[in-house]
């Protein structure tokens, strides 16, 4: 059997280094048996704070990503690590040579430049404040205002992937599923793609076990016993299902998917939800009896 390797990971970034943990967290996924140790070095803009790094890598020395836009701090980096024998790269440079030749233009030098306030940044801050107030079947009544409405039975990762997609700039609202309790009205006709999540039921009992274990006796539910017992969870489950199709809602099974995975489905559904409206708009539009009939037809 080979035996594990340990290796240091220096990362070095002028801004947050969110690019480098991300490239660096996908990348070390494809590989087995490999222990590394994360040396994560962020918002170096100053010589004193580069030679931090470079005493870090001189007594922990292993490869470097950076991303680094001042040139007299990348050569500086590039020089130390290349007379300590250590490999570095600069992770953005590959894709934006290929950008610069596809665009027949030099990129700007200007650092943390996906991180500005601008009309993004305050969408993001917005939706957050949506999600903090739409969470769990807050204030219903809000939902015509949602980009989006997650349903599910209680922790099914709704929660979760309402903060992710809200970070994304979409106001996303969750409403749990829960047994012998009717849904919203604002659901009966809802103004937005609405999604299921459903779990497995073995999952889900780990999960609820964990939680009561967490909120301790004091806040253990009366109903306990059905909250974590198997027939109870699974008719639960299935309940949650059966109204989904009853409603033509899609259904996403979280059980192995990660939150983003779940979150980069509603996406593709949240398209798709809106193509179908487009396309029925716009037969609607090319109908001559449309125009005096309005959207809503009758059948004779």
């Amino acid at each position: 059997m080979a035996q594990s390797r340990s290796i240091n990971l220096h990362l070095v970034s002028d801004s947050t280094g969110e690019t480098l943990n991300s490239i660096a967290r996908a990348t070390l996924a494809r590989f087995e048996d490999v222990h590394v140790i994360h040396h994560r070095w962020s918002l170096i803009r100053s010589r004193l704070q580069l030679d931090r790094v470079l005493e870090g890598i001189r007594h922990e020395p292993g490869p470097v990503l950076f991303t680094l836009v001042d040139r007299s701090l990348r050569h500086a980096l590039e020089q130390e690590c290349e007379r300590l024998g250590v490999t570095s790269m600069s992770v953005l440079d590959p894709v934006m040579e290929l950008l610069q030749g596809q665009f027949g233009a030099q990129a700007r030098e200007k650092r943390a430049a996906q991180h500005v306030m601008d009309a993004d940044y305050f969408r993001r801050i917005d939706a957050m404040h949506y999600v903090l107030a739409h969470d769990d079947g807050q204030g219903v009544a809000g939902i015509a205002e949602a980009e989006v409405c997650l349903v599910g039975v209680s922790r099914s990762s709704k929660t979760p992937t309402c903060f992710y997609l809200a970070n994304r700039g979409i106001k996303a609202a969750n409403v749990p599923m829960v047994p012998g309790a009717a849904l919203p009205a604002e659901l009966d006709d809802p103004p937005c793609p609405v999604v299921g999540l459903t779990i497995e039921a073995h999952a889900l009992i780990d999960i609820r076990r964990h939680r009561l274990r967490l909120i301790g006796a004091a806040g253990v539910r009366q109903d306990t016993n059905q909250y974590i017992d198997p027939e109870s969870v699974k008719a639960e489950i299935l309940a949650a299902r059966r109204l989904c199709t009853q409603r033509g809602w899609p259904v996403i099974d979280v059980t192995r998917r990660s939150i983003e995975e779940t979150a980069a489905t509603v996406l593709q559904l949240m398209e798709a939800w809106h193509a179908r409206r487009g396309r029925g708009a716009a037969a609607a539009s090319a109908d001559p009896a449309a125009a005096v009939l309005g959207t809503g037809r009758r059948d004779a």
